[in-house]
């Protein structure tokens, strides 16, 4: 049993997930829970830090209860609360096995109002927290079966008090009156949050402008009075929220219910790792598997396979257990150019046949050959980097608006040269940098026609975003019209509609270790694994060289080696490199797992540091500088998996 253990709101959410990730939960030291290490969910909690510091603003009397220990907070918050009429800000509330934080709480007499603040995003003009059958969106559910939760909790603390609930969240239907609003909610060390209201910034009316409150009574009533759905079953909250405090309290593991839902846990790593893995116990526990039944795969594997839970349920947990008739026919997908859906979920299963087979890879040549025909060199590569955040940079924009911030161009020419053609970024606090990315990605790509590559569908959403708000822009910049049209030249329907080369990749291309997926970083390592052209051009000191690939960050007369040859023979890729590289450039002072830039989701908060935390001249400058080459890497991706295709495209097959 473990002493001052509670069932809080968030150990109440990831029961309703799945109550048997309690056990694993509140454990570092024994297993790695992903969630932890996610910088994108990073960059998301410190956008809640911020919006809730801006809830407090609507309550200029409201108190803080600052107490960290469970004892000392429930008592301070008890204190308080023999008041008639008191707003606190985190008050603590243990009862039995439970303690919950709640954001806000007003106490008027003996009426309460628990106001939950979240990040997430609401139109004020379009609810969505209903559906079109009037059930609550699956969007919703969880925020409202958290806010019911600490209802069914501060009943319990006080049974005879009259409790409403509402939501409190950044209203997409509204904009921001003021620019710098970030600047004014400084995020230091250790998540701690400093605001700074400039005298002449009304706190309230701001709060009040860019959050909604909404009253969730009836939904939390719905939700107290029906059985919830989780992993494994379902009952009503007060009841399993009972049975899984006493679990969590007695450290007692609820014995695990698998399904689909396992595919996403982030207790899950690989086995071997030096921490354990919550996602093979709890299939070992259930199926009395041993290590080796994983080798080949289960059926979560499947790549965008609807019916994982049927499968399931049907005792098929094993990818080789899955036959043609699991998969579906593959009739109405007959007249579809290159791999279908089913077809890519079916070499999964059955490998690639012997007579498709490219040395352990297929790759549709007759497909790729009629798609590159009608490209057009010189080939152009571009890769955003951008950011949407809870509360807007600058005036007059929504909460999360799309901020692009960053970007890298690569060139091919039609005689196999390659350079990095050029790049954007714009990192400096307060700037509103869209229209300048704009006319910078304008100026990189009008001076020819040759064909503009992205990596699935993010480019389109920017651009369409950028079109958008110029067109919205009151006093938009003087060359509105002609960066307008050269961006609606680009997005899907354009003169020059750019090639998504995912989309390629899912229809011409399929290797074992990429389990379906086809993100470039599932792409890259499975063709360095097989293209020897590409292991014998960038094993050797060509990048960044005076004679080699032009680079604006890697340039060096020595010249940089993109890809290491194992002693087994196997490559070790740019992006575990680049990982190695980052740490080396960011050694002195910025030495944080975010600041490294090696996934767009920790470019994303790289970027919101340099907005909102007071970091030194030298941290900023290191930063942008791991955020350069971290994207110039993303477009060197697509060359490089261009040039493996082309020659895959070119080879003679017998």
């Amino acid at each position: 049993m473990y002493l001052n253990r509670y069932l809080t709101k968030s150990r109440f959410k990831l029961a309703v997930e799945c109550p048997t990730k309690l056990f694993y939960s509140g454990k570092p030291k024994e297993y790695r829970d992903t969630m932890q290490e996610n910088a994108f969910m990073a960059m998301l909690a410190e956008g809640g830090y911020q919006v809730g510091e801006l809830a407090k603003l609507r309550y200029p009397d409201g108190v803080e209860i600052e107490e960290k220990t469970h004892a000392e907070a429930s008592a301070k918050t008890l204190e308080y609360l023999k008041r008639d009429n008191v707003v606190l800000f985190e008050p603590a509330i243990l009862v039995d096995n439970f303690f919950i934080r709640i954001d806000i709480l007003i106490k008027q007499g003996n009426r309460f109002e628990l106001i939950e603040v979240k990040a997430k995003s609401y139109d004020s003009m379009n609810p969505s927290i209903e559906g079109a059958r009037g059930g609550i969106t699956s969007g919703m559910l969880p925020y409202l079966q958290d806010a019911a939760f600490q209802t069914w909790v501060l009943r319990q603390a006080f049974p005879n008090a009259e409790v409403t609930t509402a939501l409190m969240m950044p209203d997409k239907a509204q904009s921001s009156a003021v620019n710098g609003i970030n600047q004014m909610f400084k995020i230091g060390e250790r998540s701690q949050i400093k605001v700074v209201i400039p005298a002449h910034v009304n706190g309230k009316q701001l709060a009040e402008n860019l959050l909604t409150k909404v009253c969730v009574d009836g939904y939390v009533a719905k939700i107290l009075a029906a059985p919830i759905q989780y992993a494994g079953g379902e009952g009503m909250l007060n009841e399993v929220a009972k049975t899984w405090a006493q679990a969590y309290v007695q450290d007692e593991k609820i014995s695990p219910a698998i399904g689909a839902q396992c595919g996403g846990c982030q207790f899950k790593l690989a086995i071997g790792e030096p921490l354990k893995s919550g996602f093979h116990e709890c299939w070992q526990q259930a199926n009395g598997w041993k290590n080796q039944d994983f080798a080949g795969g289960t059926v979560l594997d499947l790549w965008n396979f609807r019916g994982k839970q049927k499968l399931i349920d049907l005792g098929i947990y094993k990818i080789n257990q899955v036959t043609r008739d699991d998969i579906g026919s593959f009739d109405d997908e007959a007249n579809e150019a290159g791999l279908s859906r089913k077809q890519r979920q079916w070499l999964q299963v059955s490998g690639v046949p012997e007579e498709d087979d490219f040395g352990g890879y297929y790759f549709d040549q007759d497909y790729a050959r009629v798609a590159m025909a009608g490209w057009q060199y010189p080939y152009h590569f571009i890769d955003f980097e951008t950011s949407a955040v809870a509360l807007p940079f600058h005036a007059d924009m929504r909460p999360y608006e799309q901020i692009a911030f960053q970007f890298s161009h690569h060139e091919m020419q039609a005689n196999g040269s390659v350079r990095h053609a050029g790049e954007f970024i714009c990192v400096e606090a307060g700037v509103f940098p869209n229209y300048a990315f704009a006319r910078a990605l304008k100026e990189q790509l009008e001076a020819d026609s040759g064909t503009v590559f992205m990596w699935s569908h993010h480019e389109n959403t920017i651009l369409s975003a950028i079109i958008r708000q110029l067109c919205e822009d009151k006093n938009a910049p003087e060359d509105a019209e002609g960066l307008i049209n050269f961006l609606k030249s680009l997005i899907k329907g354009g003169a020059r509609e750019m090639v998504d080369l995912c989309v390629f990749s899912e229809k011409a291309f399929f290797h074992p270790d990429t389990k379906g997926g086809n993100s470039i970083k599932q792409v890259l390592p499975a063709i360095l694994k097989v293209s020897t052209i590409l292991r014998d051009t960038y094993s050797k000191p060509v990048y960044g060289a005076p004679n080699g690939i032009a680079s604006l960050n890697f340039a060096s007369d020595a010249g940089y080696i993109w890809i290491d040859i194992a002693a087994d023979g196997s490559a070790i890729e740019p992006y575990a490199r680049l990982k190695q590289t980052a740490k080396a450039l960011l050694e002195d002072g910025v030495d944080d797992e975010t600041s490294i830039i090696a996934e767009g989701g920790a470019a994303a908060t790289a970027y919101a540091r340099l907005q909102f935390e007071t970091l030194s001249v030298e941290a900023r400058e290191k930063i942008t500088a791991a955020l350069l080459r971290y994207c110039e890497l993303d477009t060197l991706a697509m060359v490089m998996i261009m040039q493996a295709w082309q020659f895959d495209a070119k080879r003679m097959t017998n």
